[in-house]
């Protein structure tokens, strides 16, 4: 489509993770594992959760909300990377581009708010029980992941539209298996200093920022429970541990990814790979092993 003295992208091409098909099989094999695993991992739990009056606590609520996040995330990339990798077919439209950037930053962006307030959660549980209650009720819990969910439309539309007013007339090829903002703005015909510098400004301080409070909430916690480490604090302890290492797996490289310039590291790609598959590959699993009320209500729904 002409506009001006250029003619405007109508596709982008996806290089992927490997040119080699013994590799793009391999890939396939391992993405389509767990692509599998994310689903029935967290159609489990949120069926468990939703089926078992006794998970009724905020922060099974909490969790019910991030397995259907983590299930949208993993489900906005893994079918079009599958289907790549098995017919060869490489080619993004515009359109389409644009829309799985949106998504992507609506349901990552909101997945980290809700880690926050989940940390917030286990905080409160802890240092202030006898508030527990109060402060979490349902009402407030409800409205805490509604404004996960906002924050998450937010920040993403305003990437969408930093990205769209951006030219796009040479090159297309981005060097990653998704469409997402720092390989598609670093095709821009533009100096794009400035927009890079406000999308940091946007997706990497909500990375750090967010990571940062997560850290502060569990030193609080520590040193909450460091002096009166009784079972039911060992306890409280384990379930913070599991969450630290969801959290490290999630925001480590997003923060690598989005708080500094648009690069061309070759490495960036495979970064990605920890924050849309393996992290919401893990979160069933941390979560219902280290859980026991969520092993005996699915042994529960088993035998019935």
């Amino acid at each position: 489509m002409a506009r001006g003295n250029f003619s405007r992208v109508t596709e982008f091409i996806l290089l992927g993770l490997s040119d080699t098909r013994e590799l793009q099989l391999l890939f396939f094999t391992l993405f389509l594992l767990a692509y599998t695993m994310v689903l029935l991992g967290n159609l489990l739990i949120i069926v468990t959760v939703r089926t078992d009056p006794k998970l009724s606590s905020p922060m099974y609520l909490l969790l019910c909300n991030l397995s259907f996040i983590d299930i949208c995330c993993t489900s906005v990339t893994a079918p079009r990377v599958l289907v790549s990798l098995l017919s060869g077919h490489k080619a993004i439209a515009f359109e389409g581009c644009m829309a799985q950037l949106f998504f992507l930053h609506f349901v990552g962006s909101s997945e980290m708010f809700l880690l926050t307030v989940m940390a917030f959660d286990r905080y409160t549980a802890i240092c202030r029980p006898l508030h527990y209650t109060a402060i979490m009720a349902r009402r407030a819990c409800w409205a805490l992941v509604a404004a996960c969910w906002v924050g998450g439309f937010i920040h993403s539309i305003v990437q969408t539209v930093l990205t769209l007013r951006l030219p796009f007339c040479g090159p297309n090829t981005i060097h990653s298996y998704f469409c997402d903002v720092p390989p598609v703005v670093r095709l821009a015909c533009t100096d794009t200093a400035l927009t890079e510098w406000l999308m940091a400004s946007n997706s990497g301080l909500i990375s750090l920022g967010c990571f940062l409070v997560l850290v502060a909430s569990y030193a609080l916690i520590l040193a909450k429970v460091r002096a009166r480490l009784s079972q039911g604090h060992w306890k409280a302890l384990s379930t913070c541990a599991s969450h630290v290492m969801v959290v490290t797996l999630f925001f480590v490289p997003c923060i690598f990814t989005y708080l500094r310039p648009a690069g061309t590291s070759p490495t960036d790609k495979y970064v990605c790979v920890t924050y849309t598959v393996i992290s919401p590959v893990m979160n069933p699993i941390i979560y219902t092993l280290r859980s026991n009320e969520v092993k005996e209500s699915m042994w529960r729904l088993w035998k019935r």
